[in-house]
């Protein structure tokens, strides 16, 4: 893990106290609990996938958390983007959602990055991640987070919501990407968002929670139950399926390794 130089090496007595019910879990221990202490997170987008991912990780305690989004908060946003109220509409959801992290949990260290991540400065804010949550809501984003969290080999776990049908996966190592699942010219059409189609308030906040569920299981075990594997979860039937899916030959991410 990347440890910050201002983290204590042991838990505090305060932490032992604010996670006591995470260690006592058959199968996570202390030595859990500092993994995510000592962990370094960047969740990609501060909409409601990303806005229910870092409250949950913030509470679990990973010890650094940066956010990074260039929107403002808006009165449709309130519907189901939970860090957020009427008195912060107009305000950079970034800063507003960073504020509420610190106030839930003063032992992790926020990062609040008002700007949206593009060529410009993805390697930087990527790079030094042991894992990287993407929650955004168009694809160009998502290709290039995905692209350069291969180019690095950080750790992806990406999530998306629209309507009633959320999708969740996880790339890392030499696994399939983004890319091998969903080929960019097939996947070009920047209206499927839910700004455009619309979502029940409750979908991004369930695929959400998985999504800061697989994380927890990853930074504090080192599991990966969805490594190259697509989790489908259809909010109307409440059913839920995971399917494999394997590398694209062809895949321009994955050749450029």
């Amino acid at each position: 893990m990347n440890q910050s130089p201002d983290l204590d090496l042991e838990l505090s007595e305060s932490e032992m106290h604010l996670y006591s019910r995470q260690i006592l879990l058959d199968g996570w221990d202390i030595d859990a609990q500092e993994k995510l202490k000592f962990s370094n997170v960047l969740i990609v987008g501060c909409g409601g996938i990303g806005c229910a991912s870092a409250e949950l990780l913030a509470r679990a305690g990973v010890g650094q958390i940066t956010v990074v989004d260039a929107d403002t908060v808006e009165i449709s946003n309130l519907q189901r983007q939970m860090a957020f109220t009427e008195n912060d509409l107009g305000f950079y959801k970034a800063e507003i959602l960073a504020k509420r992290l610190r106030q839930i949990n003063p032992h992790v260290q926020i990062n609040s990055i008002v700007a949206k991540l593009d060529i410009s400065n993805a390697e930087a804010l990527i790079a030094p991640q042991d894992a990287v949550l993407d929650g955004c809501d168009n694809f160009s984003t998502r290709y290039l987070v995905n692209a350069v969290c291969k180019q690095f080999n950080v750790p992806l776990i990406s999530a998306s919501a629209i309507g009633f049908q959320g999708q969740l996966f996880m790339v890392e190592g030499d696994s399939a990407c983004y890319e091998c699942l969903f080929p960019e010219e097939q996947q070009a059409n920047e209206s499927l968002r839910c700004a455009d189609s619309g979502v029940l308030a409750t979908t991004p906040n369930v695929m959400a929670s998985l999504q800061a569920h697989h994380a927890l299981l990853f930074l504090g075990l080192n599991a990966f139950p969805l490594r190259q594997k697509l989790l489908l979860w259809d909010g109307l039937s409440m059913k839920q399926r995971v399917l494999s899916f394997n590398h694209d030959e062809n895949c321009p991410v994955c050749q450029a390794r």
